[in-house]
């Protein structure tokens, strides 16, 4: 890509990667044909038909119209792949179907000691506290319940969206109350609730941090839509505001992003919520704001690097704290190629006005890594290159040609193959 663009125009948000593979999940629940709307064009809902294929599901995706159909078995495999599990950090959201409704799963662990994590850990609590057996049986997570799990209070030490997600899905055909404290209230979790209840799950408290569920004897398919996706709209929208651009952000919901739209304000931008979503402008260059990323409603860690990238030819000095995820600074070793100033320390970086961003070859490390470096070449002078975009391909649909359409000198040299 050539950097000096003003993006300019409209986009369109599609379905929320991170509910629609939830979302697809939880059709395991119930046996025949569920069918999502706005289902995005990206790899990671590739990788997650294939996982619901290799347990007994027929999945069909018609991609002009963002629509799927899963008709799922009366009876479920219990094991999937593990080579298709450990690609998608998200295929561990079958765990708790599967053992809610068939009394066993089995699902290979991410890696090495991932299941000392706090977020994998809180996964096994709960399903322990529900009455399921647990165990680790030669890198794969086996849990079993020899009759029906049995209603109970479950405190997360942290609101893990992951976590909240299993035990959601795991506690809908419990006997029983479960009730879910510190729950994570993310829209993708309100989304995953919504889409429970249409199929028949009866759960209060949805959007707060405390989900009551009484367990009913069956869940039956359901139609649903999926919630747009608020990451990909915050991005275009921090894209707008470094380009000095002007962007209508169609399907976006201003309400799922408060304080991002709040924090680019800040930085000097217009924001105008109307009609089926929001429009960002900015005309001088955006001031220095600073950013501390907490579960929702806080700021969202997967738009961290794009804000780094955004304060990084912003002018004045800017300190940006990541509570959520230990290896979101990775992205700053690929910036500083292209002549940002800052600085890491511990969960900080320290962002100081550069006078120019120059383009240079850079990496992707991750989904949002790579959103971030392709946003930053926008603006760097002269022609950046990012390679390993299939990063990027797992959570952005159409990214090349959506920022082409608004202006974007960038085009794709050639397919990316995940790995």
């Amino acid at each position: 890509m050539t950097g000096g663009c003003q993006l300019a125009g409209e986009v369109l948000i599609p379905g929320a990667k991170n509910s629609v593979l939830k979302l697809m999940a939880a059709s395991l629940l119930a046996p025949g044909v569920t069918t999502l709307s706005a289902v995005p064009e990206i790899l990671d809902v590739d990788v997650m038909a294939d996982v619901l294929t290799t347990l007994g599901a027929t999945v069909h995706r018609d991609v002009a119209t963002g629509t799927m159909t899963i008709d799922t078995p009366v009876t479920p495999g219990a094991a999937a792949d593990p080579d298709l599990v450990r690609r998608i950090r998200a295929s561990v959201a079958i765990l708790g179907p599967l053992v809610g409704r068939c009394g066993e799963a089995r699902v290979a662990l991410p890696g090495g000691d991932a299941i000392g994590s706090r977020a994998l850990d809180m996964h096994v609590n709960g399903l322990r506290r529900l009455g399921a057996v647990v165990d680790i049986e030669d890198g794969v997570l086996v849990a079993r319940s020899s009759g029906r799990l049995q209603g109970a209070a479950i405190w997360l030490d942290f609101p893990s969206v992951g976590a909240t997600e299993n035990l959601l899905m795991a506690g809908v055909l419990a006997k029983g109350t479960t009730v879910v404290d510190n729950a994570a209230r993310e829209p993708e979790i309100a989304d995953l609730c919504q889409f429970l209840t249409e199929m028949g799950a009866r759960i209060e408290g949805i959007g707060g941090s405390t989900l009551v569920i009484e367990g009913v004897d069956e869940l039956r398919p359901a139609t649903h839509e999926t919630v747009p996706d608020r990451i990909v709209a915050g991005t275009y929208a921090i894209g707008a505001v470094m380009t000095r651009g002007d962007v209508f952000i169609r399907n976006g919901r201003a309400e799922h992003l408060g304080i991002v739209l709040e924090k680019l304000s800040a930085a000097g931008a217009i924001v105008d919520v109307g009609g089926d979503g929001f429009r960002v402008s900015m005309d001088d260059r955006p001031r220095s704001i600073d950013v501390v990323t907490l579960p929702y409603p806080g700021f969202p860690t997967d738009l961290l690097p794009q804000i780094i990238a955004l304060e990084a030819v912003s002018q004045g000095v800017s300190l940006i704290t990541e509570n959520v995820f230990d290896s979101r600074f990775v992205f700053c070793r690929e910036l500083l190629r292209l002549g940002a100033q800052l600085r890491t320390d511990g969960h900080h970086v320290v962002v100081r006005p550069a006078t120019q961003l120059v383009g240079a070859s850079v990496s992707a490390s991750d989904v949002r890594a790579g959103a971030g470096l392709v946003l930053a070449g926008l603006v760097a002078d002269g022609i950046t290159e990012v390679h390993e975009v299939h990063h990027i391909d797992r959570g952005y649909a159409g990214f090349v040609e959506n920022l082409r359409a608004l202006g974007a000198d960038i085009r794709r040299e050639r397919d990316a193959v995940a790995a």
